[in-house]
């Protein structure tokens, strides 16, 4: 007889939302991590929960929609984590058009819920806090509404969650060898010590690792993948606002520029082709130079390599054929044949609908055994029980509980 329900190989993002999302449907959930949780791909991210211009200049009207929607799930349910920021787009004049701009953040408004959050709007940037960091051509900008995000402490809690529900969490532990029958066998190498469990379905969410694990452990054909790196760098702080700058390049990327760790400068995100060991991923010198290019346009403050005190790159998986702009579309694949245990694949996407890839794809295993209804949209993480509009008073009374703590340590605390 199975010991699981469930078991899920890796413990990322997709990882561990499925391990909370399983548990808290009433599943025996484990989930078997080779490091530690979100150490890959899932804490290299832009650190945004949005819903894509990106994605709207491309008509994809229903997936904007939907991240929007997510995005104000997360508001609600991990307002500690998730925090809201009020993001600008100097206009270029060998970029975009205005018009062009300015109908398309009235198109994201009303495909948005808002949430409280407040609308688009035209600035002079001439006279505004945002302009002093830029170069004086730039006049006009466009201002809009999303959210930031802590990425690592977001995979982090959910795995938290997933535990205070029932799911087992193994960090360290590798599963070597995967035996499929009408259940799963699996053998696990769990901190040194060599394990046996058996699972009535398994759930492969192994980011960049999705084709090897594939071939290698479950012994099945996996689809043709590519495997894209995402790289950011970080240099000193560039500008004083909270405000997240979003530069139109010569190439149609955007590029966000955001405040990071109080002292520095995230600047973001370049997408290539990568071949090689996923857990050796390192940022090449032309993405450095193209993103520091990119700031050159902008900024007043010049910077070079020689400035960046950080890289940060994680690779992933996705589908053939794709191309960098779509890194943030996830697949869910979904393997199962008479008399034999259910397979999920997962790889792939980004924070913001993390939550709901992992609902539709627990949802898949319906028909196997019975669970209960879904819930993750109206449950919040551990920490995250108060409004969002409340994050000062919490502060203050983290201040006032223990007096020992300065603003910015009980700040931290409650972001964490």
């Amino acid at each position: 007889m199975a010991e699981y329900d469930l078991a899920i190989i890796g413990g990322g993002l997709n990882g561990v939302s499925v391990a909370r999302d399983a548990a808290g449907r009433g599943l025996r959930v484990v989930l078997f991590e080779q490091g530690d949780l979100g150490a890959a791909a899932s804490s290299a991210t832009p650190r945004l929960i949005h819903g894509d211009l990106a994605a709207l200049e491309r008509g994809r009207l229903l997936r904007v929609r939907s991240a929007l929607a997510e995005r104000d799930m997360w508001l609600r349910t991990a307002p500690h984590l998730v925090r809201p920021a009020r993001f600008v787009i100097p206009e270029h004049s060998d970029e975009r058009p205005p018009w062009l701009l300015r109908s398309g953040l009235l198109l994201y408004d009303r495909l948005a819920r808002r949430a409280g959050l407040p609308a688009s709007q035209t600035i002079d940037i001439t006279h505004h806090p945002v302009g002093n960091a830029l170069k004086r051509p730039f006049g006009t900008a466009f201002e809009y509404s999303d959210c930031m995000v802590e990425d690592s402490r977001l995979v982090i809690t959910i795995g938290v969650d997933a535990a205070e529900r029932g799911a087992e969490i193994c960090t360290g532990a590798r599963c070597v060898r995967a035996e499929r029958a009408d259940v799963w066998r699996l053998i696990v190498i769990d901190r040194g010590h060599r394990r046996a469990i058996m699972a009535r379905a398994l759930a492969s969410a192994s980011g960049a690792w999705t084709a090897s694990v594939m071939e290698t452990v479950l012994r099945v054909t996996p689809p043709r993948l590519n495997t894209y790196r995402l790289s950011q760098i970080v240099v000193r702080r560039l500008f004083d606002t909270e405000t997240v700058y979003v530069f139109q390049n010569h190439d149609r990327r955007l590029i966000f520029a955001s405040p990071y760790q109080q002292d520095f400068t995230l600047i973001g995100t370049v997408g290539q082709a990568f071949k090689g060991d996923p857990a050796v991923v390192s940022m090449a010198a032309s993405d450095v130079a193209y993103l520091c290019g990119a700031a050159n346009r902008y900024f007043r403050e010049q910077i070079d390599a020689s400035d960046v005190v950080r890289t940060i790159s994680g690779a992933n998986a996705v589908l053939e054929p794709a191309k960098p702009g779509t890194m943030c579309d996830g697949a869910t694949m979904f393997h199962h044949r008479r008399g034999m245990a259910p397979l999920l694949t997962m790889f792939g996407g980004d924070a913001t609908t993390a939550r709901l890839r992992a609902e539709r794809a627990v949802s898949r295993l319906t028909p196997f055994y019975p669970m209960s209804p879904r819930w993750t949209a109206r449950s919040p993480l551990p920490g995250g029980d108060f409004n969002w509009v409340r994050l000062d008073a919490e502060v203050d009374a983290a201040c006032e509980r223990w007096r020992f703590l300065s603003e910015a340590e009980a700040r931290r605390l409650v972001a964490a």
